[in-house]
């Protein structure tokens, strides 16, 4: 009886730098037809590196242009992509951030970031990213009423702050601390401006935590999601910008030169993670002896230690959507094969 051994890739790392073991399973020839295109889910290019090098070209504006237009909830038109001080590209391709600045055909600037490793002062650094943007975008001798409507897009591969959803939406209000209102736009200043609400003008914040994401695509939003997540477009999928997407960002399409600098990229990647997460377990070592050292009372070590498994858990996730074998994962991290199944 004749066997084969099939192998179903789980994400793009996967598809890109080979097979798992622990995803092969055996049957019969004899037993089962083998429709390729069902097996083989077509790999595409990740987001942050489609941002890096191919999202920059105007023919590939839709895709950028389709996800915004989900996200943002309104039809957005990239009129062009723009060149700050913040994301000028890079020679070195080892970058744990990736972002580009574009702009709309309402003269809106949209400021995408993906950020893949752990940085605690995030927030802030978001903050600082719009405040730069609309200083440097306004003209000296200008009046303050010519300062551009800045988004904010943030997707990002850790555990950033609390929160169990993996969409947050901010945006700035002013609410009375009396009356039950909130301060709006006279009407004549609705007319000047040509907006309805105060918090047009200021910034707007969107976190996508794409790790929280549990799969399940329920709308287009989260067909989009899905797509950052695992790098694979459905063929069920509708969002805007997605079918331009499936089309120009396969892995097989690339050209040589094109495909050896995504592997290299993903590799540095790689790389990157290890060091950094080698550089944590290091500290936290040294963070345990000084803690037998000065007697840390008991309270202190069970809160570590909660913080700790937090960590790990959240080390393990990202290895685990890197496509890093469970057990390379369990033996880096300390979890049992369960625990990061469940993940």
């Amino acid at each position: 009886m004749n066997f084969v051994t099939l192998w179903f890739l789980t994400t793009a790392e996967e598809a890109t730098f080979g097979y798992s073991p622990e995803n092969a399973i055996s049957v019969t020839i004899d037993e089962v037809a083998l429709p390729i295109n069902a097996v083989m889910p077509q790999t595409h290019i990740r987001f942050d590196w489609a941002i890096k090098k191919l999202l920059r070209n105007k023919a590939n504006y839709v895709v950028l242009a389709g996800f915004l237009s989900e996200l943002l909830g309104k039809q957005v038109k990239i009129q062009s992509i723009l060149e700050s001080e913040s994301n000028r590209q890079a020679e070195d391709d080892k970058l744990n951030r990736v972002d580009i600045l574009a702009e709309n055909d309402q003269g809106e600037l949209i400021l995408i970031e993906v950020q893949n490793s752990t940085e605690q002062d995030y927030f802030h650094r978001m903050l600082y990213g719009t405040a730069k943007l609309i200083t440097e975008f306004l003209e000296k001798g200008e009046p303050y009423s010519k300062v551009r409507k800045v988004y904010s897009v943030n997707v990002v591969y850790f555990s950033l702050g609390q929160g169990d959803d993996y969409i947050y939406q901010g945006k700035l209000d002013f609410n009375a601390l009396h009356l039950e209102d909130k301060l709006g736009l006279s009407i004549n200043q609705k007319k000047l401006f040509n907006i309805k609400e105060v918090s047009e003008i200021f910034p707007e914040y969107y976190v996508i935590k794409v790790n929280n994401f549990n799969d399940v695509a329920k709308n287009t939003l989260d067909e989009w999601i899905y797509f950052l997540k695992k790098s694979q477009i459905k063929e069920e999928f509708t969002a805007q910008g997605l079918a331009e997407a499936k089309e120009n960002l396969l892995v097989d399409s690339l050209s040589e030169e094109e495909r050896a600098n995504y592997v290299r990229y993903m590799e540095n990647r790689r790389y990157e993670i290890s060091m950094i997460e080698g550089s944590r377990s290091e500290g936290r070592l040294e963070g345990r002896e000084e803690g037998r050292l000065e007697g840390r009372e008991e309270g202190r070590l069970e809160g570590r230690e909660e913080g700790r498994l937090e960590e790990k858990v959240n080390i393990a996730r990202t290895f685990k959507h890197e496509g890093i074998n469970i057990e390379t994962i369990a033996k880096a991290t300390g979890l049992t094969r369960e625990q990061i199944e469940k993940l």
